[in-house]
């Protein structure tokens, strides 16, 4: 089943910046061919069920990995059956629309 997800991931007790623990997410979602998309509070990424899933997981164990004793996540996923729609396609059809 495709996925649409978004991420948060926030390091706890790791210190005030947490900016590298984000950024070692970056190349494993990129690795599972999940095209994402970095903003401000989070990451967008797109792909199938099992595959964004099992890359979140390596993003916890990355992020333990390098020192945080705690990680918290939000996540929030959209699934649709009536046709393929990418993250491009969503940003597109709102961007034609505030012209």
């Amino acid at each position: 089943m495709k996925v649409t997800a978004e991420i948060c991931v926030i390091p706890l007790g790791a210190g005030v910046s947490v900016s590298k623990y984000i950024a070692a997410c970056g190349p494993i979602l990129e690795a599972a061919g999940l095209k994402p998309q970095l903003h401000a509070y989070g990451t967008n990424v797109e792909g199938e069920w099992d595959d964004v899933f099992a890359a979140f997981k390596e993003c916890h164990q990355t992020i333990h990995d390098l020192g945080a004793p705690r990680v918290h996540t939000s996540i929030k996923v959209g699934t649709r059956t009536d046709r393929d729609q990418s993250n491009d396609d969503k940003i597109a059809a709102v961007r034609g629309l505030d012209r």
